[in-house]
C-alpha cells in the first residue's frame, strides 16, 4: 500500500496537510473532511480509514484548517470556506497520479460534513457518493437539493438534536440518500461497537457507488 503524507495548496499561502492511503487494487478513493476542530489526526476518523483500507479504498485524510484557524471557532463554522477548500482537495484528487483514476467519495463529519455536502453540489462529475458521520448537512442548507451523489447519514440513536438536523436535511435532499440510525451511539460514537458499525456502513455504502460498474 502507498502511504505518504502530503501537502495540498488551496489558496496562496495556504497549504493543507494530508495523509494519502492506497492500497493495491484500490476500488475508489474517500476524502475525509473534519470537523469542530478535529484533524487527520482523529482516531475516530482513522478507524474509519483503516477500515476502508482494508476493503481496498484508497484514504486521503485532510486538514481543512491550518494550526492557527482551527483555534477559531468562527472558522470552524465557516462553512463557505470548508466547502471551497473541500472543492480545492477533490481537483487535487482528481489529478494526482496515485489516484486520479480512481472515483471520488467524500466522508464527513460534524461541520465537515457540511463541506462535504457543498463540494459534492458544486462538484458533481467529480464526487460519486457521500457519507456524513454524526454530521451537520444541515449546515449546507443551500446546497442540498443540488447533491447528485448518492448520500448516507449516519448518526447514534443517543444524538437527539443531531438526528433531528439530519432528518431535516434529508427532507431536503433530492438525490439517492439514505440514514442509518445506530442505537445507543451518542455524538462521537465511544459507545461499544457504535464507532465499529459506523465504519462498517460507510464502508458498505462506498464500495457500492464508488466502484467503477456503477457509472
Amino acid at each position: 500500500m502507498r502511504d505518504i503524507d502530503v501537502s495540498i495548496p488551496v489558496a496562496p499561502g495556504c497549504d493543507l496537510k494530508g495523509h494519502l492511503a492506497v492500497p493495491e487494487h484500490a476500488v475508489g478513493i474517500v476524502l475525509f473532511a473534519h470537523g469542530s476542530g478535529s484533524s487527520r489526526h482523529s482516531p475516530r476518523n482513522q478507524w474509519v480509514a483503516r477500515t476502508l483500507n482494508a476493503a481496498h479504498v484508497a484514504t486521503l485524510l485532510i486538514d481543512l484548517l491550518t494550526v492557527s484557524e482551527a483555534d477559531d471557532r468562527a472558522m470552524v463554522f465557516d462553512i463557505d470556506t470548508l466547502v471551497t477548500r473541500v472543492v480545492a482537495v477533490v481537483r487535487w484528487v482528481a489529478t494526482h497520479p496515485d489516484c486520479s483514476e480512481l472515483r471520488i467519495g467524500l466522508f464527513g463529519a460534524s461541520t465537515g460534513a457540511a463541506g462535504a455536502i457543498g463540494a459534492a453540489a458544486m462538484e458533481p462529475s467529480l464526487v460519486a457518493a457521500v457519507v456524513s458521520r454524526g454530521g451537520r448537512p444541515d449546515l449546507a442548507a443551500d446546497w442540498l437539493d443540488q447533491v447528485r451523489a448518492p448520500t448516507l447519514l449516519i448518526v447514534g440513536g443517543q444524538d437527539t438534536q443531531v438526528l433531528a438536523w439530519n432528518r431535516q436535511a434529508g427532507a431536503a435532499m433530492r438525490c439517492t440518500h439514505e440514514m442509518a440510525v445506530i442505537p445507543g451511539a451518542t455524538h462521537l460514537f465511544e459507545e461499544p461497537g457504535t464507532l465499529a458499525a459506523a465504519a462498517q456502513m460507510a464502508t458498505d455504502w462506498f464500495t457500492q457507488w464508488l466502484r467503477p460498474h456503477n457509472e
